[in-house]
Formats: structure tokens, sequence, C-alpha cells
């Protein structure tokens, strides 16, 4: 299916909307029902029908199909955070004896969710170097229900071997899902890779202006449908109709968005790579990292999430080169049009910070939609007055 069909006509019956080019905004909680046979056949398959917002919406329906469509999946289900888009699934797979190999280090949810909730149900998580698929293989136990993969991490960078892993997975009988917000739909597409499930914040580049938190579960329509029927309605974890259509919007410019960052970032990796300062950078597609290659196989392309360290990784240097940064703004998150910095000693207690732990060091960059040369000079200014 094409992508420009995809982002601006799947799903858009604009003869139903007077023929509006933006979709409306089915801004109601509740749809009637003219006979009681009809209301009683929406009561039996809340799936199917369009009965209550918590479930099913219009709005939500048009961003459910081109999500889908993006991620070569049939059919698509939409949250109101990421997490929940990894938390409402996995609520519903597994059960009590039921366990799960994680890649270690993914987000940090994820990980408080492997750690902190799931024990509670009887659930055990092994966190494993997924960048080895020999790892997943053998931390397989006979109540292995799930492999749950974040290719690339959003830190490190460390990518799996998605195939071989899918088809492992598939030998034992196991759920793969994997949280692919780093790459989108555009850049990765793990589901034509084997992986069952996908998951994503839509918060990033899907909606692509900082202004709505969302998050979006692909797969099946048989597991979706799974999902939806018990955990998705019993938690709540729907998105509203305005949030959906905020989405929407950000979907008709993700290819241009994208793209302008990847470029962008291949610019201040390069002007990076030359400062004296600066020690090693971590991007799949720079030609120093240890997963290049696997990356060129199964990423289209790399987007503008990157790390780099400095020589001098005491706290005081890592800590004046982020403070004297005056355009490139201190935060979370990463994909909307600004473009931000987040050192990870800021979740790191002062008291127990190791110099000698490269993860400690890590500075990560997202690059927005700004001209290169603005982002540099800001580097610039910044290393210069911190070393």
């Amino acid at each position: 299916m094409d992508i420009s069909y995809i982002l601006n006509e799947l799903g858009e019956d604009r003869e139903q909307y007077f023929n509006a080019v933006s979709p409306p905004i089915m801004q109601s909680s509740n749809f009637t029902f003219k006979t009681v046979a009809d209301f009683r056949e929406a009561l039996s398959d809340e799936f199917e029908a369009t009965l209550y917002s918590r479930g099913q919406n219009p709005t939500l329906n048009i961003l459910r199909q081109k999500l889908a469509a993006l991620d070569g999946a049939e059919d698509a289900l939409v949250f109101s955070s990421g997490i929940a888009a990894i938390t409402v699934p996995i609520l519903a797979l597994l059960k009590q004896g039921d366990h799960i190999i994680s890649v270690e280090n993914p987000y940090s949810w994820t990980i408080k969710l492997f750690n902190n909730l799931l024990p509670k149900y009887g659930i055990t998580t092994t966190f494993v170097d997924g960048s080895d698929t020999k790892n997943i293989q053998q931390a397989i136990q006979p109540n292995t229900k799930l492999i749950y993969l974040e290719s690339p991490n959003t830190f490190s960078y460390d990518l799996q071997d998605l195939a071989a892993i899918a088809t492992i997975a598939k030998q034992n009988n196991i759920i793969t899902m994997i949280d692919n917000s780093y790459c989108t739909p555009l850049y990765q597409q793990p589901i034509k890779l084997g992986v069952d499930l996908v998951a994503q914040s839509a918060t990033k580049y899907i909606g692509g202006h900082s202004d709505v938190v969302a998050g979006v579960l692909t797969g099946s329509k048989t597991i979706i449908k799974q999902i939806f029927d018990h955990e998705f309605l019993n938690v709540g974890a729907a998105l509203s109709p305005h949030s959906a259509w905020l989405l929407i919007r950000g979907l008709r410019t993700l290819p241009l968005r994208l793209q302008r960052s990847f470029e962008t970032t291949k610019r201040v990796i390069a002007w990076l790579k030359q400062q004296p300062q600066v020690d090693k950078i971590l991007w799949p597609f720079d030609e120093n990292f240890k997963q290049r290659e696997l990356a060129l196989k199964q990423m289209l392309g790399c987007g503008g999430l990157f790390s780099f360290t400095l020589k001098d990784s005491s706290l005081e240097k890592i800590e004046s080169f982020c403070n004297k940064l005056q355009h490139i703004l201190m935060a979370v998150s990463w994909g909307g049009h600004e473009s931000l910095i987040i050192p990870a000693i800021a979740g790191v207690k002062q008291i127990e910070y190791d110099p000698a732990n490269h993860r400690h060091q890590l500075i990560r960059m997202y690059v927005g939609l700004e001209e290169a040369d603005y982002l540099i000079n800001d580097l610039k200014q910044a290393l210069n007055q911190s070393f």
C-alpha cells in the first residue's frame, strides 16, 4: 500500500463529513441506536461496534487503520500513553506462572513493569543481552511466553536480530513483542521480520509536535481483538478523540520530519566527531558502530536520536556542558520539532555516579527540525565554555 495513500486518504470517507479535507474530531463519549436489536449487537461485540469511546470511536478508527497499514499489520489499538501500549497487552496475554525474556535496559517504565508490577501477579522476567541471539535462546524456560525486544535501545542503541529471534520464538510457541519507538514504521517494520506485536510511543515521531501523549500497538487481528475484549476495555487506557486527531495531523508530515532529522543528525555527528572534547558517538548508522551491519540490514533509516560521551567524564564537566546549552533543550522524550538533550547523570544520584560506568557517561541528544548550523553553534559554545 502506498505510503502517500495511507497518510492522506486511508480510512477517510470525506463524503460522510461534508468533504472536509481534515477529518472531524468525534468528541462524543456515547453513541445511540435506533433499535434494541442494533443495541444488542453492539453490546455483544464492542470491537466491531461504535458504542462508547472507551472502546471504539470514529476518529480513533481512522488513526488505527493508518497505523496498522504503516506497520504492515492487520490491526492496531491506540492508547493514552506508550507505556500503556506495552503494559496492557502483556497483562492480557500472560498469566500467573508465566515467564518473560527481555532485553537489558529497556525503557525505564518497562523495567519497572517487569520488576515491580508483574511479580505481584506471579510473572517473572529474565533480562539478557539481546545483541547476541544465543543469550535469548539459552534463557528460554518451559514457561516462557513472551520475548520482549527494544531495537535499537534508546540510550545505548543495542540492536537485536529480529528475524532470527522471531524464528526461535515461533519454534518454541513464544510471542514476540518489540518497542519500535526509535525507528517508527517508516524506518523499521518488525512484523515483516516475523515479530508478533509492535508497540510505539506515538508521543514521539508519530505526534511530532510535543503536544500529545499516546501509544500504539499493532499485530494480527486475532491478538489485537483478544487484548481489546478484556484488558483494554477493563483498564480503560483509551486515547481521547482530540489526541487521535492530533496524531492524524502528525502523520501527514511524518516522512518529511523523519528525513529532515536524519539528514541533520548526520551533519551534527560529523561535527562532533571532529571535536577534541568528544570521546565516542553511539548511532546505529555511524561507521564505527559495532552493529552497523545489522542496522543497515533491518533498518531503512536512523532518525535523530544518538548518544555521545566526553573525554573528561567527570560529573562536573558533563553537568557544565549540559547546563551551558542555550537552544538545545534539556528534557526527556524525542520526536518533536525541538532538539533535546538528556544526560544519563540526571537519573543518577550524585553520590552514586561512577565515572567508570559507561552508561553513566552517556549524553543523549535528539536532533529536531532546526538548521544544522544552529545546533552546531550551540554545541560549540557549550563545549568551549566547559573545557
